[in-house]
């Protein structure tokens, strides 16, 4: 059985669109964090808006090396409903995605980067077994939120954390459980 991490750029205000304010404080501790976890998954997973961004950014990305080698190479499995001929060594979702990343799951380890409603989609079908932060120090106010419209308590674990110097965090989070009902106190 695989599992579903989920990889994000996060504010400290917990605004995930448009990272371009990460380019500031990008390092060698950051470069290293996302490396592992490209080189750990099977697969990446992927909303279509993402996919689009990526598979036209990665394959004539001026970056040289095995990372570009690897996101270039590896699957990647879309969520959408809208584009139907795939390029980039992607296969599309077909019917469900809850069912689709399900059976996708059970063979392998995916990675989730970007993709913020596939994110909420996946987390209201309790398919997301982790989370691994990137958190900056910068408030944005508005945006894409990571965690939006939550309507049940998950419960999750901290597996791993480090402070850099740049006050930026990386942090590992295990999903332990979901849908926690709180008690009422009328």
């Amino acid at each position: 059985m695989g599992k579903v991490v989920v990889s994000e750029f996060v504010s400290a205000d917990g605004i995930i669109e448009n990272p371009a304010w990460t380019f500031p404080f990008w390092n060698d501790s950051i470069a290293n964090f996302k490396s592992r976890e490209v080189f750990d998954a099977d697969a990446l997973l992927l909303g279509r808006t993402t996919y689009e961004g990526f598979a036209a950014a990665w394959p004539d990305h001026p970056e040289e090396g095995e990372y570009k080698v690897r996101m270039n190479s590896m699957p990647k499995h879309v969520a959408t409903t809208s584009l139907t001929e795939l390029e980039w060594n992607a296969d599309r979702i077909e019917g469900d995605v809850a069912e689709g990343v399900a059976k996708l799951r059970a063979e392998r380890n995916l990675l989730v980067f970007g993709s913020g409603n596939l994110i909420n989609t996946l987390r209201a079908d309790h398919l997301v077994d982790e989370y691994r932060l990137v958190i900056y120090p910068v408030l944005l106010g508005k945006g894409q939120r990571l965690f939006d419209d939550v309507e049940a308590e998950d419960t999750m674990e901290l597996a791993d954390s480090e402070v850099l110097d740049n006050g930026v965090i990386l942090a590992t989070y295990k999903v332990t459980a979901h849908s926690v009902v709180r008690p009422s106190f009328d």
